[in-house]
């Protein structure tokens, strides 16, 4: 936390009537600001919340497509509205320059923060860091993007120690003065090109996570980030790299993590002893030890994980076929993941609305691991012109015909993974939607047997 402005008796924007917005609406009313919240659609759900912060004295305005003529002192966005969109725009001609809920969040938050960008499996990363610092002895709590908006753990009494803060690019686009005690930038590939524009302003958004860190700060980087992202860290802050090369500060060795002089901590019979949730693992070391954690910390953390929903998540098994939701991954390096993590032969569900138009980056892992890919969504015509010298493909339009014509073909020993390499709202309302709706359909065949 830095030394915030008062809000006591100053008016205060907040841009969308989701969860992140009604926090930061609770908040600035809390501390005494004067607190107006717009929002552009008009839902049963946003009506129910909008009553609620009504009756907090709280000015809530539905169905808008104007900004009020109002004038604001400060304005606070959820993640997502887009930079560029007219709303902002039209803040910025006015001379005010809107911050995301998360540095609102953090501007008034007394407990420390671990926040943690990536392009793919920050989750799981956050859950872990937050869970190894409970294991220490600490209260930690996940928030962000994934868990509670970080404005409302700021309301919390007591306050956690640590903040363990999942950070999007959407929300670190236009952070102005965010900076965490520890900063994690997980993995960085292409992701939200539709928002962004190009991976450059991607990269941009991501790293502006180190951007205002001092030399009291700790820069927790992969060991293959490439030069142009090394570039935008600066030289203020203490660096801890994880990997699985030997020049990583933790990495990844089957069976172990391995750190500085000498540490190990065992990660065998867990679900990080493998090469992609290995990472995650290490990071967490270097994390963790960036935190003033024993890493022995980490080590029970890993023992007792529960995966999140749709991560890797086995929803069923029957004649020996199992039957795994990774609808999560929404990305095609976070497909080509799932598939390296499955650890049987894979018949693989893929399609969606797609994030990148470079297909073929995929298709060495497609053609060693995956016995077919059946297709669904918008994109499930391009996916099978594109993977199709590489592994046979079968083109189903949707999820019920794919687990169907899978289950089929499905011998034992092998794995249905979901993995979809691309968003879910062509068919589904969300990535959960999509994956309940796979644990349904595989719930048929496992009762069926």
């Amino acid at each position: 936390m830095e030394s915030a402005e008062k809000l006591a008796g100053r008016r205060v924007l907040v841009l969308g009537l989701g969860a992140s917005g009604a926090a930061a609406a609770r908040l600035a009313r809390r501390l005494g600001a004067s607190v107006t919240v717009v929002d552009s659609q008009s839902t049963p759900a946003a009506a129910a919340r909008a009553a609620e912060l009504t009756r907090e004295g709280i000015d809530t305005r539905l169905g808008q497509a104007e900004l009020p003529p109002d004038t604001f002192e400060l304005a606070v966005t959820s993640p997502g509205l887009p930079s560029d969109a007219p709303w902002m725009r039209e803040l910025r001609a006015r001379g005010i320059f809107p911050i995301p809920e998360l540095e609102f969040g953090w501007r008034y938050c007394s407990a420390r923060v671990l926040a943690v960008t990536g392009s793919n499996g920050k989750s799981t990363l956050v859950k872990l860091c937050a869970e190894a610092l409970a294991t220490a002895g600490l209260r930690a709590v996940p928030c962000g993007n994934y868990g509670a908006p970080l404005s409302e753990i700021a309301l919390a009494e007591p306050a956690p120690d640590w903040a363990v803060v999942e950070a999007s690019s959407f929300q670190l686009e236009i952070a102005q003065r965010f900076r965490p005690e520890v900063g994690v930038l997980f993995n960085l590939t292409p992701n939200h090109l539709d928002r962004h524009g190009d991976m450059a302003a991607y990269r941009r958004a991501k790293m502006n996570l180190f951007t205002r860190m001092t030399r009291d700060d700790t820069a927790v980087i992969g060991d293959d980030l490439d030069a142009a992202a090394l570039s935008e860290i600066s030289s203020a802050p203490r660096r801890i790299s994880f990997g699985a090369g030997p020049a990583a500060d933790w990495r990844w060795t089957p069976g172990a993590l391995r750190g500085p002089a000498g540490a190990s901590v065992a990660c065998a019979g867990t679900l990080f002893d493998n090469e992609i949730l290995g990472l995650t693992a290490a990071a967490a070391c270097a994390a963790l030890a960036a935190c003033g954690v024993a890493p022995a910390a980490v080590g029970a953390a890993m023992r007792d994980f529960k995966p999140l929903p749709h991560r890797m998540q086995t929803v069923g098994e029957a004649r020996g076929v199992r039957f795994v939701d990774n609808s999560k991954a929404t990305t095609l390096a976070a497909l080509a993941a799932s598939v390296r993590m499955a650890g049987a032969p894979v018949r693989l569900i893929a399609g969606g609305l797609l994030k990148e138009k470079d297909l073929t980056g995929v298709k060495k892992v497609l053609s060693n691991g995956v016995r077919a890919v059946y297709t669904i969504g918008k994109s499930s015509c391009a996916l099978a012109e594109a993977w199709g010298d590489a592994v046979p493909c079968v083109v189903c339009g949707d999820l019920r015909c794919a687990v169907e014509r899978a289950w089929k073909e499905a011998g034992a020993g092998e794995v249905i993974l979901l993995a979809p390499g691309g968003a879910s709202f062509d068919q589904f309302r969300g990535y959960d939607d999509r994956g309940n709706r796979f644990s349904e359909l595989v719930q048929l065949i496992v009762r069926g047997e």
